[in-house]
């Protein structure tokens, strides 16, 4: 599929002061000539940040990563993860549409977004709160059909609880991710049918669905301030990796061993001068 940036774009982009620390500490986890390397991470952090991927925030990782401007802008327009349009300032709703979740109903929970969102894909609702896409398999089979609205999944979806969810962040609520029918995780909807001695001590939600709820960053935008800034690998110098002579460099010095007599030694080898 073709992917193009958007006609509109703003005039700049700037990381704020705690994602740029975050963008120069990735820089660092590589050699020194090999920093195009944390293009990915650097232009995830930028949509991250603006909701989409400008024009000039793509530049601007490139400015920062030493690359051409093409070079990042083949990264950006291969990988799907990247939004080269604008997107809902709420909520962008992906909805899987692959087999799985095609059978169990996909097509509706599109049509749900058709008529709450906006009649075509990638396009803003008229309030620019909202917008829509239909993705590939997102992995979650078992609990299809389900759809990924900011960062996290919302599983065992009907129209109707589709439409109740899009209402709900519309007014300003974080409604709790993962299966949406009461399943904890993936298991039967009847219950465990084996391993029944670890269903016990287990947190409210499962760990994905625990995590949203305690972050509360379902549909939050990431502006750096979330968590520390770590970087360990810094100011620590990597010990020496053991390792052993190449078969062929030990070939070779047989080699002159041969050449040079069996008693004797190569140039320098042994030479206690």
């Amino acid at each position: 599929m073709l992917r193009r940036l958007a006609h509109e774009q703003p005039a700049s982009f700037a990381f704020t002061p705690a994602n740029l620390a975050w963008a120069q500490g990735q820089i660092t986890k590589y050699p020194a000539g090999r920093q195009a390397s944390a293009i990915i991470p650097l232009l995830w952090r930028a949509q991250e940040q603006e909701g989409w991927l400008t024009r000039p925030a793509i530049e601007h990782v490139a400015d920062m990563l030493g690359m051409a401007y093409i070079r990042a802008l083949e990264v950006a327009t291969f990988y799907f993860m990247f939004q080269l349009s604008p997107v809902g300032s709420v909520a962008h709703v992906q909805v899987c549409g692959t087999t799985t979740c095609m059978i169990c109903g996909a097509e509706e929970l599109i049509a749900v977004c058709r008529e709450k969102i906006a009649p075509k894909a990638h396009q803003l609702s008229p309030d620019g709160r909202f917008s829509w896409e239909e993705v590939e398999c997102m992995g979650a089979c078992a609990n299809a059909p389900m759809a990924q609205i900011g960062k996290d999944y919302y599983e065992d979806l009907t129209p109707e609880k589709l439409r109740g969810l899009i209402d709900r962040f519309a007014a300003g609520e974080l409604p709790v991710p993962g299966p949406q029918n009461g399943r904890y995780s993936c298991e039967p909807v009847t219950g465990l049918t084996s391993l029944k001695e670890f269903d016990s001590g287990r947190t409210q939600y499962n760990a994905s669905a625990q995590a949203a709820v305690d972050l509360k960053d379902t549909v939050r935008r990431i502006d750096g301030t979330e968590v520390p800034l770590l970087t360990p690998w810094l100011g620590k110098a990597a010990a020496p990796a053991k390792t052993k002579a190449p078969r062929k460099a030990k070939a070779a010095a047989d080699t002159v061993k041969d050449l040079n007599g069996s008693g004797q030694k190569g140039h320098g080898e042994g030479d206690d001068r």
